[in-house]
Formats: C-alpha cells, sequence, structure tokens
C-alpha cells in the first residue's frame, strides 16, 4: 500500500514536470512564433542615435485615429492629416495587464492625407471643414500615406528625457519612408505632452483601445473587445 502510494505520488509529480515544461515550451514556441511574424519587435538604434524602421507596425495593435484639419483651425492646423497610431503587441499585452506603459514602449503614429477631389476647386474639399463628398456621404477620408513618427519609452537611453519618452520622425513624405529616423527636440513634444496628455505622456483620451484595456474587468465585455 504504501509503496503504491509512492508510485502514485512520484507519477503525479513527474506528469505535472512534464506538463510546466511542456506549456513553457509552447510559450517559447509561441514567442518565437510572434517574433517572426514582426509581432515583437524592439526598437533598433544605430550608433549615431538615428532610429531604424520598425517591421510590420501596420501589424500592430491599432488604438485610434485622430485628425484636425486647417480648414476648422484657421489654415493652420499643427497635424492636418490623419494619425493611425499603433502600439507594439507586447506593450499593449503589458498595459492590459498592469495599466502601465512599459520600459520599451513604441508607439507608431502614420500620417495620411485627408483626401481630396483632384481638379476640383479647393480639391473638392468644403473650405469650412475640409470634407469631400463620397459614396456615404459628407465626410472625411483617408487618401495618400504622408509620414511615419513614433513615441519610444527607454529610462536608460532616455534617462533625461520628462517620462523617459523620446520622439523620432522619418519625415513627412509619401511612402515608401526613410530607412532611418532623427529625434525630435525634447521640448518640441514632451511640453505637449506633459500639459495634455491624459496618461503618461500618452493622448490616451484620443485612443479608444487603450482606455478600454485599461478600465476593464476580467470576463466583461469590454474585457473579451481587447
Amino acid at each position: 500500500m504504501i509503496r503504491a502510494a509512492k508510485i502514485a505520488f512520484f507519477s503525479s509529480v513527474f506528469v505535472l514536470a512534464a506538463c510546466q515544461s511542456q506549456s513553457a515550451n509552447q510559450a517559447g514556441e509561441a514567442s518565437s512564433e510572434r517574433a517572426e511574424r514582426g509581432e515583437i519587435t524592439l526598437a533598433s538604434f544605430n550608433e549615431d542615435g538615428s532610429l531604424n524602421q520598425p517591421k510590420n507596425w501596420r501589424q500592430w495593435v491599432f488604438i485610434g485615429t485622430p485628425l484636425t484639419t486647417h480648414e476648422l483651425n484657421g489654415g493652420n492646423a499643427n497635424f492636418p492629416e490623419f494619425h493611425a497610431v499603433y502600439i507594439d503587441p507586447v506593450s499593449y499585452d503589458h498595459y492590459k495587464k498592469t495599466g502601465e506603459f512599459r520600459d520599451g514602449t513604441q508607439i507608431v503614429k502614420e500620417l495620411t492625407l485627408v483626401r481630396g477631389h483632384e481638379g476640383e476647386p479647393n480639391n473638392g474639399k468644403d473650405p469650412a471643414n475640409g470634407s469631400t463628398v463620397e459614396a456615404s456621404g459628407r465626410g472625411f477620408f483617408m487618401g495618400e500615406y504622408s509620414g511615419l513618427e513614433i513615441a519610444i519609452k527607454d529610462s536608460k537611453r532616455f534617462k533625461d528625457e520628462p517620462g523617459n519618452w523620446a520622439y523620432f520622425t522619418w519625415g513627412h513624405k509619401p511612402f515608401p519612408y526613410d530607412k532611418t529616423a532623427s529625434k525630435f527636440p525634447a521640448e518640441s513634444c514632451n511640453a505637449c505632452h506633459a500639459a495634455n496628455a491624459d496618461d503618461d505622456w500618452v493622448f490616451t483620451q484620443f485612443y479608444p483601445v487603450l482606455r478600454a484595456a485599461k478600465s476593464v474587468e476580467v470576463g466583461s465585455d469590454q474585457a473579451n473587445a481587447s
């Protein structure tokens, strides 16, 4: 009886260890597969401090698209394009679990012109607001890509920057963009972010995906959607 109990106990331990090992291997394989698909991307810097283009940023987690047109801002909008904003998947998962942006977070902003109608007066746009008429009605519609920017949180590389965030641009130009990005002067971005962004220098008030991810309770509809 005692011998049989010992055999059963050690058999259970062996099975448990095997399951744990298998789970770890599966997790490792999953991470490796995600890396191969470009879902896990570490920021790649050059010796001169410039930043290389991230891989497959359009496959990252989309979080929002703010728009402020020239026509609605006296012809002088600071950001007159659509901003399609993405966060890298690892940082998104971390944000969902902790409500914080991890060290290494990358948030990409791809700029897209507001669609117009070439050859029409004022490019087919309403002078009052910049809207156009399409099949679905009057509104604002995406045109062509016009630039790429990124914000990166890195407490070692940017230890002297507010919030440890730094901002880079590949320029305002049509796709394909430059291969490397230069860093914005900190004061050109951080002052606005510090004064107006809702969460750790990030404009989460414009990103419903992040707000939902942070505020949901496990098992809720929002949690399942996120």
